[in-house]
């Protein structure tokens, strides 16, 4: 009995990508739409939102 791969969507373009380790550019199904994710963080295009605290606003201040 073969044992199929599961799939999931690529993060970039939706389409399958296996979830495997024959699929070297997993979670996303190429190499393409892999580095157009990086190239997205590079740009900042995607953050993660964090709240600021008082000590990172007086860290701020007194550096300026």
């Amino acid at each position: 009995m073969e044992r199929r791969s599961p799939t999931v969507k690529c993060p970039s373009c939706g389409g399958q990508a296996r979830f495997d380790s024959t699929n070297r550019y997993r979670p996303f199904c190429s190499e393409r739409c892999k580095l157009m994710d990086l190239g997205q963080w590079a740009t900042e295009s995607y953050r993660i939102a964090a709240e600021e605290d008082d000590s990172d606003a007086q860290n701020a201040a007194s550096n300026s």
